[in-house]
């Protein structure tokens, strides 16, 4: 199984930033390919093991007397099988290139491979030329393969790799282009709704519901059927079945999650998330917020001469001061810190909102309008609920 373009394994859940793999490798460094990068990840040689340990038996089988070859005869497999992902990703990744997606790079991994990109702009169009570009790579290895078959009809060791081959490859493009996510085909379902709606995130929650009734019918057709039918179980196609199953489910789900947050940041406003809030100079006393309080629910939000919020005063704490002792004690004693700079304008909204937290510490923000006076305090946690759509940890 290998993975789209932009979208994480066959997985279909947005990547993250290409330019991210700066930071960590995410596995083995293999060199470039056109230009772009490739890598093999840790969990490739788990596969590789599998493939070893079920194969072998049926090399022996087709070839008695190969004895201990048989493992390298595996191994080969395995190696072969990789480079058939790899051009599958390869087709990803050129045909994105030619389209000016950048920051390609690709990674061989425990359920095949995947593609990541930076930032870009996709239409309908293109973001399905990439996406079956892959699975067409793999039609013409089987092809190619069929055809060499036919002409050479080799036997022995060569005979039987290029037949496995030809239909591995042929069965991994098949199966991608299943019309649901993450599959590469159900980029035709989300190019066919997003088109049609104008909405690219109305598009994936479609293709990843159709990826989901694909996972019941792959579950009910190899593990359903049998046991209705009273036929024998096969325990290593069943434990298959189960794992491919929770793979595709959870890369449909991760990919109707995400589409349904981004559906959510236009309407994300740092004006609507704010709770009220109003300023005081860091110089008063308590007995001052007592007063304000009174004239102004809300919270409170304490300023340095310069006119920028520093702190943010804790009712809890503001309560356990005695009253004989209000008129006295520092207000600044009662608040807690916001991190320098943590300042958002009431205006910002959606993308630009939640790019512009990002770039700031804390996880409290003073809320100002547009003439610079304070009149909120925005909570880090308020808007990570109204992106997932969960409710913010008390």
């Amino acid at each position: 199984m290998s993975g789209p373009s932009q979208h994480a394994n066959a997985g279909g859940q947005p990547a993250p930033p290409a330019d991210a793999h700066q930071e960590k490798r995410p596995g083995i460094p293999l060199g470039r390919i056109g230009g772009v990068p490739v890598y093999l990840a840790w969990s490739w040689f788990l596969i590789a093991a599998f493939i070893l340990l079920v194969f072998t038996p049926n090399v022996m089988r087709a070839l008695p007397g190969i004895g201990l070859g048989a493992y390298a005869v595996s191994f080969t497999y395995a190696v072969l099988l990789a480079l058939s992902i790899l051009v599958h990703e390869l087709a990803h990744a050129l045909c994105a290139k030619a389209f000016g997606w950048p920051n390609a790079h690709i990674v061989l991994t425990l359920w095949g491979g995947h593609t990541q990109f930076g930032s870009f702009h996709a239409t309908p169009g293109r973001s399905l030329v990439v996406a079956l570009a892959g699975p067409a790579a793999n039609f013409v290895l089987a092809g190619l393969g069929y055809g060499l078959e036919m002409t050479l009809q080799p036997t022995g060791v060569f005979g039987l790799l290029l037949n496995i081959l030809v239909w591995a490859n042929f069965l991994v493009a098949l199966f991608n282009v299943l019309p649901g996510l993450p599959l590469d085909g159900g980029r035709l379902v989300e190019s066919a709704v997003w088109a049609g709606t104008g909405s690219q995130e109305k598009g994936t929650v479609a293709a990843g519901w159709a990826g989901r009734i694909i996972v019941i019918g792959i579950a009910a057709y190899m593990i359903l059927l049998p046991l209705l039918n009273r036929q024998p179980v096969d325990l290593q196609l069943t434990v298959v079945a189960v794992l491919l199953c929770g793979f595709l489910w959870m890369g449909a789900s991760g990919a109707i999650t995400d589409a349904r947050m981004r559906l959510r940041l236009p309407r994300i406003s740092a004006s609507e998330l704010m709770e009220p809030a109003s300023a005081l100079p860091a110089s008063s006393v308590v007995a001052d917020i007592d007063r304000r309080l009174m004239q102004v629910p809300g919270h409170i939000l304490l300023c340095a001469t310069s006119g920028l919020p520093e702190a943010v005063v804790d009712r809890a704490s503001v309560d356990s001061v005695p009253a004989p002792l209000r008129n006295t004690t520092p207000s600044v004693t009662v608040a807690r810190a916001l991190a320098p700079g943590a300042v958002v304008r009431a205006s910002r909204s959606g993308r630009d909102l939640i790019t512009y937290l990002a770039s700031l510490d804390g996880s409290e923000y003073a809320v100002v309008d547009d003439t610079g006076r304070i009149v909120g305090l925005l909570k880090q946690g308020t808007v990570v609920s109204a992106i997932t759509g969960k409710k913010a940890a008390s």
